[in-house]
């Protein structure tokens, strides 16, 4: 049944890819965000879906729905830091006058491709940074975006291509705040991601550098409920492991979240207060602050990006019905 419809949300454009066994809804004019992907055999949303009611809410705080994109992601002390002899200036937008989740937020994308074959069907967009004078102001270097989203039976891969067009070395990061359901269930959830140390953070939420032991999280690796979890944390990936997380329920139901580990150094953890509804698992390619910490890029995950090199960032997410693996 490979194929993309369109539809609407609140007057915008959506991009709707159905594989007769998942729907993914994008929503290229507000920031090229996965809205929705919606598991067709088990009539479940797998994500935190915005309600059209909730516009002024998306409009004021997108990366609280769907698979936003965070450029860059996290916070940065005081906005500010200086790279390849450039000094970036970012809105300070937190109570502490920092900067948090990146200019990327809901600035209008152009659908350029739309594929439908035997195997699957894709949608392409792009976004070109000099076009958006407030990201512009913060971030001077011009960046071209594009993103193929494909979805092929229950697996959805996303590939951000990130291009710089001028002509000067610039600094990338960038991670996604992904949003899955619990169901109000948390305690037939668990994750497994292979993780070995949690980053400190001062006191205002901005990580040290430092590592600190896993301690209780320690189950992650092996598979930690998620009943009673409070989870507000950055985790560092192992030398040698993947980027992988596996969200499971007690039924055999499984989510597979995997990230090209060439680029993708550090998992966040965020579950909104005591787990309930939601569980973000965030792959990040920087650290937060990473231009601001005295690490190498090997260890912050800093993108060095010469002008006129591109780099490609590739996630997937598929599903798995119990036995029934595909």
């Amino acid at each position: 049944m490979n194929q993309v419809t369109k539809g609407q949300w609140n007057g915008y454009d959506t991009y709707i890819l159905n594989s007769g066994r998942l729907e993914v809804t994008l929503l290229p004019r507000l920031g090229n965000n996965v809205i929705g992907i919606k598991d067709i055999e088990e009539q479940r949303e797998i994500l935190r879906r915005p309600d059209e009611s909730e516009l002024a809410f998306y409009l004021q705080k997108p990366y609280h729905f769907g698979i936003p994109m965070l450029i860059p992601p996290g916070r940065i002390s005081k906005g500010r830091f200086e790279y390849g002899g450039q000094t970036y200036q970012f809105d300070q937008n937190t109570a502490g006058d920092n900067h948090i989740h990146g200019l990327h937020r809901t600035q209008a994308w152009c659908v350029s491709d739309i594929e439908e074959d035997d195997e699957g069907c894709a949608v392409s967009t792009e976004f070109v940074t000099s076009d958006d004078p407030k990201w512009m102001s913060q971030f001077p270097i011009p960046l071209k975006l594009e993103m193929n989203f494909r979805l092929q039976g229950t697996e959805l891969v996303q590939n951000l291509r990130i291009t710089n067009t001028g002509k000067q070395p610039a600094p990338f990061g960038m991670g996604y705040h992904t949003w899955f359901l619990l169901d109000g269930e948390p305690h037939r959830w668990s994750l497994e991601v292979p993780v070995d140390s949690i980053y400190t953070l001062n006191n205002e939420l901005i990580p040290t550098g430092d590592t600190l032991a896993l301690g209780h999280l320690e189950g992650l690796n092996t598979g930690l409920n998620l009943k009673d979890t409070d989870l507000d944390t950055i985790l560092k990936i192992p030398e040698g492991k993947p980027a992988l997380a596996l969200l499971k329920r007690d039924d055999g139901y499984e989510i597979h979240y995997s990230a090209d580990r060439q680029y993708f150094k550090h998992w966040v953890l965020y579950t909104k207060g005591q787990a309930e509804e939601f569980l973000c698992i965030e792959p990040y390619t920087w650290l937060p602050n990473a231009p601001n910490l005295n690490l190498s890029s090997a260890e912050t995950g800093l993108i060095h990006l010469e002008a006129g090199a591109s780099v490609e960032l590739q996630t997937r997410i598929r599903v798995l019905h119990g036995a029934n693996v595909d």
